[in-house]
């Protein structure tokens, strides 16, 4: 063995160290799937709300579109997620204890600072989920219920006997103060009701909350208009719904009928069938396994990951500091550029170690990295649709084992937070386009053909779907992703077309983009 593979090897052995523990570390993080189920439910509950025409002779909308009890299902999805985070609140307020028992070193108390933050975190989400459940309480005449979790909202953020106006309290106990007057009997309204309810509330829940003050401080004009602007919002929330709907909906049906097409294919005409071409037919790899460690270790997990590490923490730093922006208050606008450029300059970095790695091979055979337009969209889109069906069904199994828990991308998080349409566009470039073009030529144009020099096909696609899986460094995400990266890797060795893998993992991006869109549009 020569220096440089003891090196590589070196290398190898702590980086499946590092993706261990920082997959070792996203096991008590929430999935993000709750709050989408969540963003569901919100975009259900405002659509319920819309009143058909008359000459429609509709007295409802259709149960299969909404949902045949959308409130009590609201009431139920509310209450597990509030169930959730408690339980997550006191593992962490456990975990900090115990932190703080232990030496003062400054692993320690970086540690603790750590937990604090998420403690922080977790109360303000368990704080408006019991803002949010109470108002459904309320619009069910369940108003006892109500009161009750929105005292318990108060007695938390109450220290003292003059802390009883809302600007001395948190934004939700505020809130919470405000909706236990409106709905107490008899009602008590507090200074700047009106304003709270706007600024705290949206979509169904502010409009109940306001709808509620209007009632009491007997404003029928300010309630009219209220209703005609309701009703507007439902409108709209109900496209926006059978959109969503279509968007999965149309995916399964069609995907699950290419799939027993192919399946059936299979049967009948055997080697002849597209799942049956090029499957045992490998690529000419005239390197050895220390350049498949250089690009994947060192171009990917090594200089890939570094280079975000380095622009967030000096180079946009830096820029911040020339500007004078103050990170903290960075908007979605500038959360998505940033990530748009430093996932740019990072891929740039690594797809530099892969050119470098094999120039020395230099000219490769017309196999590698082959892209053809033509075939290229047949089959990336066929692809994208088998895997809907695949990846939907592992998701569900998925959810199961993790309960919840496990991690996700943070970047999703933002993008069903961001209404800009800059910063969509700059998250639709990033997961759309540059991602599927990165990550493709790493692990489909390289990883598995590279591999297949020392393991059959279907055993590379296995293995760089693997991979593929574990670098997005989610531990509840490693078999869906698997899934997908399978797909994926069939596409690819089927087609033998580098393009094909780029066009499905970019709609597959997309889909789950316009989904996250629509699903954060509901507030």
């Amino acid at each position: 063995m020569s220096f440089k593979q003891l090196v590589l090897a070196i290398l190898t052995a702590i980086t499946a160290v590092v993706v261990g523990l920082a997959l070792l570390g996203s096991w008590q993080q929430p999935q993000i799937q709750s709050r989408l189920d969540l963003a569901q439910t919100n975009l259900a509950l405002q659509a319920a709300e819309w009143t058909p025409p008359d000459e429609w002779e509709m007295e409802e909308l259709p149960g299969g579109l909404i949902g045949e009890d959308v409130y009590e299902t609201a009431i139920a999805q509310y209450r597990e997620s509030l169930e959730t985070v408690r339980e997550s609140l006191n593992e962490t307020q456990t975990k900090l204890q115990l932190s703080q028992l232990e030496n003062l070193s400054p692993s320690n108390l970086s540690r603790v600072q750590k937990l604090q933050s998420v403690i922080d975190k977790q109360q303000a989400l368990r704080d408006r989920l019991e803002v949010r459940l109470g108002i459904l309480f309320a619009s069910r005449d369940r108003v006892s219920e109500a009161l009750d979790i929105w005292s318990k909202a108060i007695a938390r953020n109450t220290t003292s006997e003059d802390k009883t106006t809302p600007d001395l309290l948190s934004n939700d106990a505020a809130t919470a103060l405000v909706l236990a007057g409106l709905w107490r009997q008899p009602p008590q309204v507090v200074p700047q009701a009106e304003t709270q309810l706007q600024n705290q509330l949206n979509g169904w829940f502010r409009y109940r909350a306001l709808e509620q003050f209007y009632q009491v401080e007997e404003k029928p004009i300010d309630l009219g208009l209220l209703r005609q602007s309701e009703q507007k919002f439902a409108r709209k929330t109900l496209v926006k719904l059978v959109i969503l709907t279509a968007i999965s909906g149309l995916g399964l049906l069609l995907g699950t009928g290419l799939l027993l097409f192919l399946v059936g294919q299979r049967i009948v005409k055997g080697e002849e069938s597209l799942l049956s071409r090029n499957k045992g037919v490998v690529w000419t790899v005239e390197w050895e396994w220390d350049t498949i460690a250089q690009v994947v270790v060192v171009g990917f997990f090594i200089v890939f990951f570094i280079s975000q590490v380095l622009m967030g923490s000096l180079l946009f730093p830096l820029i911040y500091a020339l500007f004078d922006v103050d990170p903290a208050n960075l908007e979605s606008r500038g959360q998505a550029a940033s990530i748009l450029g430093g996932y740019f300059i990072s891929a740039i970095a690594a797809l530099s170690v892969l050119y470098y790695s094999v120039k020395p091979y230099f000219p490769l055979k017309s196999e590698w990295f082959r892209l053809s337009l033509p075939k290229g969209l047949a089959w990336g889109f066929a692809g994208y649709l088998a895997a809907v069906p695949l990846v939907l069904g592992v998701s569900l199994i998925n959810q199961e084992i993790w309960d919840g828990k496990g991690g996700s991308n943070p970047i999703l998080e933002i993008a069903l937070e961001s209404g800009d349409w800059v910063a969509i566009a700059c998250f639709f470039l990033t997961a759309s386009i540059l991602a599927p073009v990165f990550e493709e030529l790493i692990f489909r144009g390289f990883l598995l053909p590279s591999l297949t020099k020392y393991v059959p096909v279907w055993g590379a696609i296995v293995l760089s779907s693997l991979v593929f899986a574990l670098a997005h460094l989610s531990v509840s995400e490693v078999l869906p992703l698997a899934t997908l990266g399978i797909v994926l890797g069939v596409v690819y060795t089927r087609s033998r077309n580098l393009l094909a893998a780029m066009l499905m993992h970019g709609l597959w991006n997309s889909g789950t983009l316009l989904s996250l869109v629509i699903l954060g549009s509901g507030s």
